[in-house]
Protein backbone atom coordinates (compact mmCIF):
# COMPACT_ATOMS: atom_id res chain seq x y z
CA UNK A 1 0.00 0.00 0.00
CA UNK A 2 1.66 3.55 -0.89
CA UNK A 3 0.87 6.78 0.51
CA UNK A 4 -1.91 7.49 -1.62
CA UNK A 5 -3.41 4.40 -0.68
CA UNK A 6 -3.37 5.28 2.77
CA UNK A 7 -6.17 7.36 4.81
CA UNK A 8 -5.46 10.18 5.74
CA UNK A 9 -4.80 10.82 9.37
CA UNK A 10 -7.63 13.38 10.94
CA UNK A 11 -6.50 16.39 11.87
CA UNK A 12 -7.93 15.84 15.49
CA UNK A 13 -8.68 12.71 17.13
CA UNK A 14 -12.08 12.54 19.42
CA UNK A 15 -9.78 13.82 22.73
CA UNK A 16 -7.93 16.64 21.07
CA UNK A 17 -11.24 17.64 19.31
CA UNK A 18 -13.03 17.67 22.43
CA UNK A 19 -10.20 18.93 24.14
CA UNK A 20 -9.86 22.16 21.43
CA UNK A 21 -14.04 22.46 21.89
CA UNK A 22 -14.10 23.02 25.32
CA UNK A 23 -11.06 25.37 25.62
CA UNK A 24 -10.89 29.05 26.01
CA UNK A 25 -8.23 29.57 23.67
CA UNK A 26 -10.27 28.12 20.58
CA UNK A 27 -12.20 31.20 20.79
CA UNK A 28 -9.32 33.62 21.52
CA UNK A 29 -7.66 32.36 18.32
CA UNK A 30 -11.25 32.69 16.26
CA UNK A 31 -11.02 36.31 17.71
CA UNK A 32 -7.74 37.43 17.38
CA UNK A 33 -7.28 35.85 13.65
CA UNK A 34 -9.59 38.31 12.14
CA UNK A 35 -8.31 41.08 14.16
CA UNK A 36 -4.36 40.36 13.03
CA UNK A 37 -5.45 39.72 9.84
CA UNK A 38 -8.05 43.41 9.59
CA UNK A 39 -4.69 45.05 11.29
CA UNK A 40 -2.19 43.52 8.36
CA UNK A 41 -4.72 45.12 5.91
CA UNK A 42 -4.79 48.56 7.37
CA UNK A 43 -1.02 48.50 7.85
CA UNK A 44 -0.54 46.80 4.15
CA UNK A 45 -2.30 49.84 2.78
CA UNK A 46 0.26 52.42 4.82
CA UNK A 47 3.40 50.78 4.06
CA UNK A 48 2.35 50.58 0.08
CA UNK A 49 1.32 54.35 0.72
CA UNK A 50 4.65 55.07 1.88
CA UNK A 51 6.34 53.51 -0.25
CA UNK A 52 4.56 54.73 -3.50
CA UNK A 53 4.43 58.34 -2.22
CA UNK A 54 7.49 58.23 0.22
CA UNK A 55 5.14 60.19 2.85
CA UNK A 56 3.38 58.66 5.92
CA UNK A 57 6.58 57.01 7.13
CA UNK A 58 5.69 57.04 10.81
CA UNK A 59 2.42 56.11 10.44
CA UNK A 60 3.33 53.19 8.31
CA UNK A 61 5.83 52.32 10.93
CA UNK A 62 3.75 52.04 13.39
CA UNK A 63 1.40 50.16 11.85
CA UNK A 64 3.85 47.28 11.60
CA UNK A 65 4.56 47.71 15.46
CA UNK A 66 0.78 47.23 16.20
CA UNK A 67 0.85 44.18 13.43
CA UNK A 68 4.01 42.81 15.19
CA UNK A 69 1.91 43.41 18.73
CA UNK A 70 -0.88 41.47 17.07
CA UNK A 71 1.23 38.47 16.20
CA UNK A 72 3.19 38.12 19.37
CA UNK A 73 -0.39 37.93 21.05
CA UNK A 74 -1.47 35.46 18.67
CA UNK A 75 1.65 33.10 18.71
CA UNK A 76 1.76 33.13 22.56
CA UNK A 77 -2.15 32.18 22.69
CA UNK A 78 -1.70 29.97 20.07
CA UNK A 79 1.16 28.12 21.81
CA UNK A 80 -1.28 27.93 24.81
CA UNK A 81 -3.78 26.92 23.20
CA UNK A 82 -1.79 24.14 21.05
CA UNK A 83 -0.55 23.01 24.62
CA UNK A 84 -4.14 22.65 25.84
CA UNK A 85 -5.53 20.70 23.05
CA UNK A 86 -2.47 18.36 21.58
CA UNK A 87 -0.13 18.82 24.83
CA UNK A 88 2.58 20.39 23.38
CA UNK A 89 3.44 23.93 23.09
CA UNK A 90 4.74 24.10 19.66
CA UNK A 91 4.87 21.83 16.56
CA UNK A 92 2.40 19.25 17.48
CA UNK A 93 2.35 16.94 14.16
CA UNK A 94 -1.04 18.16 13.39
CA UNK A 95 0.42 21.65 12.82
CA UNK A 96 4.03 21.29 12.57
CA UNK A 97 4.53 22.91 9.24
CA UNK A 98 2.32 26.02 10.17
CA UNK A 99 4.51 25.91 12.95
CA UNK A 100 7.63 26.02 11.29
CA UNK A 101 6.65 28.90 8.70
CA UNK A 102 4.72 31.09 11.90
CA UNK A 103 8.85 30.93 13.35
CA UNK A 104 9.84 32.44 10.06
CA UNK A 105 6.73 34.99 10.00
CA UNK A 106 8.18 35.74 13.86
CA UNK A 107 11.87 35.77 13.24
CA UNK A 108 10.83 39.06 10.46
CA UNK A 109 8.36 40.55 12.40
CA UNK A 110 10.82 40.66 15.32
CA UNK A 111 13.45 41.82 12.89
CA UNK A 112 11.99 44.75 12.01
CA UNK A 113 11.26 45.39 15.41
CA UNK A 114 15.39 45.16 15.63
CA UNK A 115 15.79 46.91 13.02
CA UNK A 116 13.29 50.28 14.10
CA UNK A 117 14.47 50.64 17.43
CA UNK A 118 18.59 50.55 16.45
CA UNK A 119 18.03 52.35 13.39
CA UNK A 120 19.44 49.60 11.49
CA UNK A 121 17.69 50.55 8.32
CA UNK A 122 16.47 53.37 6.71
CA UNK A 123 12.77 54.28 5.97
CA UNK A 124 12.51 52.31 2.89
CA UNK A 125 14.49 49.27 3.60
CA UNK A 126 12.54 48.96 6.96
CA UNK A 127 9.18 48.72 5.20
CA UNK A 128 10.64 46.60 2.43
CA UNK A 129 11.65 44.22 5.75
CA UNK A 130 8.08 44.55 6.51
CA UNK A 131 6.92 43.72 3.65
CA UNK A 132 8.93 40.56 3.22
CA UNK A 133 7.64 39.59 7.06
CA UNK A 134 3.78 40.83 5.36
CA UNK A 135 4.26 38.19 2.71
CA UNK A 136 5.44 35.02 4.96
CA UNK A 137 2.38 36.25 7.05
CA UNK A 138 0.28 35.82 4.24
CA UNK A 139 1.75 32.42 3.07
CA UNK A 140 0.89 31.66 7.10
CA UNK A 141 -2.36 32.08 7.14
CA UNK A 142 -3.08 30.61 3.83
CA UNK A 143 -1.80 27.27 5.68
CA UNK A 144 -4.18 28.09 8.53
CA UNK A 145 -7.07 28.55 6.37
CA UNK A 146 -6.53 25.19 4.46
CA UNK A 147 -5.94 23.42 7.76
CA UNK A 148 -9.34 24.95 8.81
CA UNK A 149 -11.28 23.93 5.65
CA UNK A 150 -9.31 20.49 6.19
CA UNK A 151 -10.95 20.13 9.73
CA UNK A 152 -14.49 21.14 8.41
CA UNK A 153 -14.05 18.88 5.50
CA UNK A 154 -13.72 16.08 8.28
CA UNK A 155 -16.58 17.23 9.98
CA UNK A 156 -14.72 18.45 13.19
CA UNK A 157 -14.71 22.21 12.90
CA UNK A 158 -13.15 24.23 16.03
CA UNK A 159 -16.12 26.21 18.16
CA UNK A 160 -14.45 29.62 17.39
CA UNK A 161 -15.55 29.47 14.09
CA UNK A 162 -19.16 28.48 15.01
CA UNK A 163 -19.24 31.31 17.28
CA UNK A 164 -18.48 33.76 14.44
CA UNK A 165 -21.52 32.16 12.38
CA UNK A 166 -23.90 32.24 14.98
CA UNK A 167 -23.03 35.99 15.24
CA UNK A 168 -23.34 36.50 11.25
Amino acid sequence: MGPADRPARPLYTQAERSRRDASPWTLVQGVLAPLQFAIFLASLVLVLRALATGGGFAAAEISVVVKTLALYAIMVTGSVWEKAVFGRWLFAPAFFWEDVVSMLVLALHTAYLAALATGALGGEALLCLALAAYATYVVNAGQFVLKLRAARLQGSEPAAPRFAEALS
